[in-house]
């Protein structure tokens, strides 16, 4: 594997997961037709992830699976996205590394990282100190379920040689006031051994996969973790506002239609940590002779103001981040979302507007925080876009994944 060279990368990546079908997923199949089993008693998940999600490293090759672990069907489809990450060029731990497949730098006082040795581990939740804070703030309740829970850490550390699987893995950081969430349905972690490349000749990488030799029947027939309280209710819901995002066939129109409807405000409710919910409201210009314009939806908070909510549509046209080293800006697609909702922002900079509004609709809306949903989150995977992001104060640009996990990791409390 070359640096930077996506012929590579391919070619890696396509052995790496050919093998894995051949030892794993190859014998799930197998079993399946030659038993005759129904889709709806084995994993789906594993065998037919929406996508997923390659990291390479010098110590560990990680394959995390993503999507709706609840499905229970098989869907034929000729490709599947996979993204490749290459950390094996940077000089980092492995629990930096792991920081950076999770999204979040942990600022734990304790000098000390979670060691995980060769286990599977369900339901961890591991918040960064200002994460915790915010859960503490929103009365997170900690003893509801039987998780294991990591406090003031600085992350997740993985002991060489070992092979680890993480399974409904939340995690949890704080960003401008707001609750950042991050899950991660399954990730496996498998050892390798990686060889630095004398010049001009390619990276070699080792690694064994006897383990999924000894995992592939029980995985097949693994249930995944679900809340009690939402089985029957919540969870059908979200799954099927994730078929709705999931469908490129589908509209903007069609899922804002569906988040619009009464039974499904909880999403955003739970998403956005707001009371109530409001859709397609006209704002008319009392000030100025100007079109009328209408927000996806407005999130009144406990304190009666409200914020914004644009939805986009989950398929972006292109790179989410352009431009050479250190001048990365946002692409024109991006930058055209958030002009759009700058005018939002400018109509509510009107007090004459905002006493017609209130008088209208019943709520408060002042200095409005913008949030654009928009894309998937493999969309967003660059170090540069966080950055980049971390300059547009006012606006909050979060993948449809975040806004799920956000909601499912409620039904955890």
């Amino acid at each position: 594997m070359s640096d930077n060279n996506s012929e590579c990368y391919g070619k890696l990546v396509s052995e790496v997961l050919t093998s894995i079908a051949r030892v794993y997923w190859g014998k799930m199949y197998k079993y399946i037709k030659e038993n005759h089993i129904n889709y709806k008693d084995v994993n789906c998940f594993i065998l037919n992830p929406d996508s997923m999600a390659v990291y390479f490293s010098k110590k560990f090759i990680a394959i995390e699976y993503c999507g709706n672990p609840y499905k229970k069907d098989i869907k034929e489809c000729s490709e599947r996205m996979v993204v490749v990450r290459d950390f094996t060029k940077e000089d980092l731990s492995t629990r930096q590394v792991i920081e950076k497949i999770i999204g979040f730098s942990y600022d734990g006082t304790s000098g000390i990282s979670l060691p995980l040795y060769s286990d599977i581990y369900e339901d961890l939740m591991i918040p960064t100190n200002a994460g915790f804070d915010k859960l503490v703030e929103l009365n997170w309740n900690f003893a509801a379920q039987n998780s294991t829970v990591g406090f003031n850490s600085q992350g997740l550390d993985i002991a060489d040689g070992q092979f680890v699987r993480i399974i409904n893995g939340m995690f949890f950081d704080e960003k401008d006031g707001d609750l950042k969430t991050r899950i991660i349905k399954w990730i496996d972690f498998l050892p390798c051994q990686y060889n630095e490349p004398e010049e001009g000749e390619l990276d070699e990488i080792r690694y064994s996969l006897e383990v999924y030799d000894r995992l592939w029947e029980q995985d097949l027939f693994y249930k995944y973790p679900e809340p009690k309280d939402f089985k029957y209710d919540k969870l059908p819901k979200i799954n099927r506002f994730i078929e709705l995002f999931g469908d490129s066939n589908n509209s903007e129109p069609t899922i804002t239609t569906f988040l619009s409807q009464k039974e499904n405000h909880f999403i955003l409710n739970m998403g956005f940590m707001s009371t109530k919910v409001y859709s397609q409201i006209k704002c008319k210009w009392q000030s100025e002779e100007k079109d009328e314009i209408i927000p996806d939806f407005f999130v009144v908070r406990a304190n009666g103001y409200a914020d914004i909510v644009e939805f986009k549509l989950p398929k972006v046209k292109g790179k989410t981040v352009v431009g050479r080293s250190n001048r990365e800006q946002f692409s024109a697609e991006i930058n055209s979302y958030i002009a759009q909702t700058r005018t939002y922002s400018y109509y509510f900079d009107d007090p004459n507007n905002r006493r017609w509004f209130e008088q209208e609709y019943g709520f408060k809306v002042y200095k409005p925080k913008r949030y654009l949903v928009v894309g998937r989150r493999n969309d967003f995977k660059s170090d540069e876009w966080i950055e980049i992001k971390y300059d547009y104060k006012d606006v909050d640009i979060i993948t449809y994944d975040d806004l799920v996990d956000t909601v499912v990791s409620q039904f955890y409390q």
